[in-house]
């Protein structure tokens, strides 16, 4: 990593695109001279090149909806709803299709998709759930496609998150800024210190300190402060700003009466009978594995897949599986969840202190007697929280890739996405790509490390939906699919199982992440 100090530098970009449907500075150099990111004279790399036409899709994927008034969005109460050769009884593994008409306020019929719609299946009683999978055929109708993987009367949801107006909007203002959030660093020289405003762009013409991951053409900027060296950066906090790239009228699709609308509240509950079908036989979860759309679902709380034949790991089963292993945990809270968990379950695991504070520290658990090591350590810039954390061992996750050495007992999850949401789509396509580049550096060093992929869940249907709402994830869950489709990885699919169980919070409850555990072991053991 490079950092230097620039009076007049060029805000670095990226642009992504991709084919979906919808610190510790170890090597460092100080110039006082101006220095230039990217020279607009020097041809784009393939990262760059990457990047533009992921952008590029991502835009044709979600057009431009302009609107004159709410009533000409799509309307939940006014679309049809219409179950596709009805039964009055359905076997367990049948398919139930439902075509979905959308009409706008005044009962029209509208002639686009791109609506944000959320289907899901489930049986309270029986602690049952499932997400369904919605195909958008951009003319306004949509399929609707539920698998009926139990028996017993099961309850159909589809949820109007946002029209396909609010859609547009929110994409267009994501892309439009990156001083959403403002980022402060806490500069330390023996008894003095001082804060700065940092963030990912070039700030104003001040003096500043560039922080350059230059290979993989990351950056970061603080104003430089003064008598005060570039190294001298130790901490730093972030506050959101009150700025919103929305008009009133586009505001008005994300009150919360207008988010997150029931479409199916008129269907009554179906019964589904075991009608004597035999399971199929599958193989093993490993590695590699393509995750389908439901890749499972929730029955008496247990996550059960249904594209391998999965071990529920009990605590000696967890312990045998974790002796002899490195296992690093990294990316945010999500991930944290993982290593606070994990020493309920086994009791044997206790956490060794590394003399850091607050909660974004790095944590480490140890289980001397079997061998076992766990860390967790959080992601780099943008780490978004108000809670002042220390950036002297920062690094991006390539980085933190690049520095395990691999073997076949070590297993690395890495997870991206919540605080990624609050910027332009380019910040997190540009850290996606580099992440894989440093798996694929890693495989040809260590082709036996394990590496599996989360994915980012759902969380709060209400938060602010201009900064942290959950369109901004799903697109980041279509791209991270895409950017990692074809590499030799696990997933995770924490986007599906948190419909499934419904959860609706960025830190989903105990049996949730005990359940994403337990697809963590399936994946190493």
């Amino acid at each position: 990593m490079i950092f230097m100090i620039s009076q007049n530098s060029r805000k670095f970009w990226s642009a992504l695109n991709l084919p979906i449907s919808l610190y510790h500075w170890n090597n460092f150099t100080v110039s006082s001279e101006p220095k230039t990111t990217l020279s607009p004279l020097k041809s784009p790399t393939e990262t760059e090149l990457k990047i533009k036409r992921i952008k590029e899709k991502l835009d044709q994927l979600i057009p431009p909806r302009p609107f004159t008034h709410v009533n000409t969005t799509t309307s939940a109460a006014h679309s049809r709803v219409t179950i596709l050769n009805p039964q009055d009884t359905y076997c367990r593994g049948d398919q139930l299709d439902i075509l979905v008409e959308v009409r706008d306020h005044l009962g029209r019929r509208k002639e686009y998709g791109g609506d944000f719609l959320r289907a899901r299946m489930s049986s309270p009683a029986l602690k049952a759930g499932a997400s369904g999978k919605v195909t958008d055929f951009n003319n306004g109708t949509y399929l609707v496609s539920f698998t009926l993987f139990w028996e017993g009367q099961v309850s159909l949801s589809l949820l109007l998150i946002h029209p396909s107006e609010g859609v547009s909007a929110l994409w267009r203002a994501r892309n439009q800024g990156y001083d959403r959030v403002i980022f402060k660093g806490k500069f330390v020289n023996g008894t003095s210190q001082v804060f700065t405003e940092c963030g990912l762009t070039p700030i104003s013409s001040a003096e500043l300190c560039e922080y350059l991951e230059t290979r993989d053409q990351e950056a970061f900027y603080c104003v430089r402060p003064q008598h005060m060296p570039c190294e001298a950066l130790t901490h730093m906090t972030t506050k959101n700003r009150e700025i919103s790239y929305l008009t009133v009228k586009e505001k008005s699709l994300f009150n919360r009466s207008n988010v997150g609308v029931e479409m199916m509240k008129h269907l009554e509950h179906i019964h589904v009978s075991q009608c004597y079908q035999r399971e199929n036989i599958k193989e093993k979860c490993q590695i590699g594995m393509k995750v389908p759309v439901p890749g499972g679902y929730t029955f008496e709380g247990r996550w059960i897949t249904t594209f391998c034949n999965q071990t529920q790991f009990n605590t000696i089963k967890i312990k045998d599986c974790l002796k002899g292993k490195l296992i690093y945990l990294l990316g945010d809270s999500t991930l944290r969840q993982w290593i606070y968990y994990l020493p309920k379950v086994v009791k044997t695991l206790k956490f060794f202190d590394l003399h850091g504070t607050g909660l974004f520290k790095k944590h480490l658990l140890l289980d001397a007697e079997r061998h076992t090591q766990i860390q967790w350590k959080k992601h780099s810039y943008p780490f978004v929280t108000m809670q002042l954390y220390s950036v002297i061992e920062e690094g991006y996750i390539p980085r933190e890739i690049d520095r395990i050495p691999g073997d076949k007992n070590t297993a690395i999850s890495i997870t991206l996405g919540q605080h990624f949401r609050l910027f332009p789509i380019d910040i997190f396509i540009r850290r996606a790509i580099n992440v894989r580049k440093a798996i694929e550096r890693l495989f040809l060093r260590s082709p036996a490390t394990k590496v599996i992929l989360k994915t980012e869940n759902i969380r709060e249907m209400h938060s602010n939906t201009e900064s942290f709402g959950d369109f901004h994830g799903y697109i980041q869950y279509l791209t991270m699919k895409d950017i990692f489709k074809d590499l030799n990885v696990g997933v995770i699919d924490a986007w599906d199982m948190t419909i499934a169980y419904g959860t609706n919070n960025v830190h989903p409850p105990d049996h949730v992440i005990g359940n994403q555990i337990n697809m963590f072991l399936n994946y190493i053991c």
